[in-house]
Protein backbone atom coordinates (compact mmCIF):
# COMPACT_ATOMS: atom_id res chain seq x y z
CA UNK A 1 0.00 0.00 0.00
CA UNK A 2 1.62 3.13 -0.96
CA UNK A 3 1.75 5.91 1.95
CA UNK A 4 -0.50 8.83 2.24
CA UNK A 5 1.63 12.35 2.32
CA UNK A 6 0.24 14.72 4.95
CA UNK A 7 -2.23 17.16 4.25
CA UNK A 8 -1.43 20.53 3.08
CA UNK A 9 -5.52 21.83 2.80
CA UNK A 10 -7.35 22.98 5.51
CA UNK A 11 -10.96 22.55 5.45
CA UNK A 12 -12.75 25.80 4.97
CA UNK A 13 -15.67 25.25 7.77
CA UNK A 14 -12.95 24.28 10.57
CA UNK A 15 -9.47 25.35 9.43
CA UNK A 16 -8.72 21.80 10.66
CA UNK A 17 -6.22 19.76 7.99
CA UNK A 18 -8.24 17.97 5.96
CA UNK A 19 -8.18 13.92 5.79
CA UNK A 20 -5.09 13.07 3.80
CA UNK A 21 -6.79 10.32 1.93
CA UNK A 22 -9.70 12.74 0.81
CA UNK A 23 -7.27 15.56 -0.01
CA UNK A 24 -5.49 12.34 -2.23
CA UNK A 25 -8.38 11.32 -4.15
CA UNK A 26 -9.44 14.84 -4.34
CA UNK A 27 -6.33 15.40 -6.35
CA UNK A 28 -6.74 12.06 -8.14
CA UNK A 29 -10.42 12.93 -9.53
CA UNK A 30 -8.94 15.95 -10.50
CA UNK A 31 -6.49 14.91 -11.99
CA UNK A 32 -9.14 12.78 -14.10
CA UNK A 33 -11.58 14.99 -15.08
CA UNK A 34 -9.22 17.79 -16.03
CA UNK A 35 -8.31 15.17 -18.64
CA UNK A 36 -10.19 16.65 -21.54
CA UNK A 37 -10.99 12.92 -23.07
CA UNK A 38 -12.55 12.00 -19.44
CA UNK A 39 -14.79 15.36 -19.59
CA UNK A 40 -15.99 14.73 -23.13
CA UNK A 41 -17.11 11.16 -22.44
CA UNK A 42 -18.93 11.67 -19.63
CA UNK A 43 -20.60 14.65 -21.31
CA UNK A 44 -21.62 11.97 -24.06
CA UNK A 45 -22.55 9.19 -21.98
CA UNK A 46 -24.44 11.86 -19.63
CA UNK A 47 -26.14 13.16 -22.59
CA UNK A 48 -26.64 9.92 -24.83
CA UNK A 49 -26.94 6.99 -21.86
CA UNK A 50 -25.83 3.43 -22.57
CA UNK A 51 -23.76 3.93 -26.03
CA UNK A 52 -21.52 1.52 -28.16
CA UNK A 53 -18.18 1.99 -27.97
CA UNK A 54 -17.60 2.65 -31.37
CA UNK A 55 -20.70 5.28 -31.01
CA UNK A 56 -18.83 6.38 -28.11
CA UNK A 57 -15.44 7.49 -30.08
CA UNK A 58 -17.65 8.91 -32.99
CA UNK A 59 -19.87 11.30 -30.42
CA UNK A 60 -16.31 12.55 -28.61
CA UNK A 61 -14.34 13.15 -31.87
CA UNK A 62 -11.03 13.06 -33.01
CA UNK A 63 -10.17 10.69 -30.30
CA UNK A 64 -7.86 7.12 -31.24
CA UNK A 65 -9.10 3.89 -30.60
CA UNK A 66 -6.09 3.62 -27.86
CA UNK A 67 -7.01 7.16 -26.01
CA UNK A 68 -10.39 6.50 -26.00
CA UNK A 69 -10.13 2.49 -24.58
CA UNK A 70 -7.31 4.05 -21.34
CA UNK A 71 -9.83 6.56 -21.23
CA UNK A 72 -12.48 4.34 -20.69
CA UNK A 73 -10.82 1.70 -18.84
CA UNK A 74 -9.46 4.51 -16.18
CA UNK A 75 -12.96 5.56 -15.71
CA UNK A 76 -14.37 2.01 -15.03
CA UNK A 77 -11.33 1.70 -12.39
CA UNK A 78 -12.41 4.48 -10.63
CA UNK A 79 -16.08 3.69 -10.99
CA UNK A 80 -17.15 6.26 -13.18
CA UNK A 81 -18.79 4.04 -16.21
CA UNK A 82 -19.82 0.27 -16.64
CA UNK A 83 -18.47 -1.74 -19.43
CA UNK A 84 -21.00 -4.64 -20.96
CA UNK A 85 -19.50 -7.05 -23.19
CA UNK A 86 -22.44 -8.30 -25.10
CA UNK A 87 -22.06 -12.08 -26.18
CA UNK A 88 -22.26 -11.66 -30.21
CA UNK A 89 -20.34 -11.93 -33.36
CA UNK A 90 -19.35 -9.03 -33.95
CA UNK A 91 -18.60 -8.16 -30.40
CA UNK A 92 -20.66 -5.25 -29.13
CA UNK A 93 -19.22 -3.90 -26.22
CA UNK A 94 -21.92 -0.71 -24.60
CA UNK A 95 -21.09 1.67 -21.87
CA UNK A 96 -22.60 3.43 -19.45
CA UNK A 97 -22.66 5.87 -16.43
CA UNK A 98 -22.74 4.79 -12.99
CA UNK A 99 -24.89 6.74 -10.49
CA UNK A 100 -20.93 7.70 -9.13
CA UNK A 101 -20.42 8.90 -12.50
CA UNK A 102 -24.22 10.55 -12.92
CA UNK A 103 -23.25 12.44 -9.85
CA UNK A 104 -19.81 13.60 -11.36
CA UNK A 105 -21.53 14.65 -14.52
CA UNK A 106 -23.81 16.63 -12.37
CA UNK A 107 -20.99 18.39 -10.89
CA UNK A 108 -19.19 19.51 -13.79
CA UNK A 109 -22.64 20.80 -15.59
CA UNK A 110 -21.78 23.85 -13.24
CA UNK A 111 -18.31 24.39 -15.36
CA UNK A 112 -20.35 23.89 -18.88
CA UNK A 113 -22.92 26.58 -17.38
CA UNK A 114 -20.73 28.55 -16.49
CA UNK A 115 -18.90 29.16 -19.55
CA UNK A 116 -21.93 29.50 -21.57
CA UNK A 117 -22.50 32.59 -19.50
CA UNK A 118 -19.74 33.93 -19.08
CA UNK A 119 -18.24 33.51 -22.83
CA UNK A 120 -18.13 36.97 -24.37
CA UNK A 121 -16.55 38.26 -20.83
CA UNK A 122 -13.73 35.83 -21.48
CA UNK A 123 -13.18 36.33 -24.98
CA UNK A 124 -12.72 40.43 -24.37
CA UNK A 125 -10.68 39.68 -21.81
CA UNK A 126 -8.18 37.63 -23.89
CA UNK A 127 -8.74 40.15 -26.66
CA UNK A 128 -7.46 42.62 -24.58
CA UNK A 129 -4.87 41.15 -23.11
CA UNK A 130 -3.18 39.90 -26.40
CA UNK A 131 -3.32 43.47 -27.61
CA UNK A 132 -0.98 44.70 -25.13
Amino acid sequence: MTAVPPARIAHPETGELADPRVEALVNEVIGRVADKWTMLVLEVLAEHGETRFTRVGELVGDISQKMLTQTLRAMERDGLVIRTVHPVIPPKVEYRLTDLGVTLAQAFCGVWTWAEANIDRIETARAAYDAR
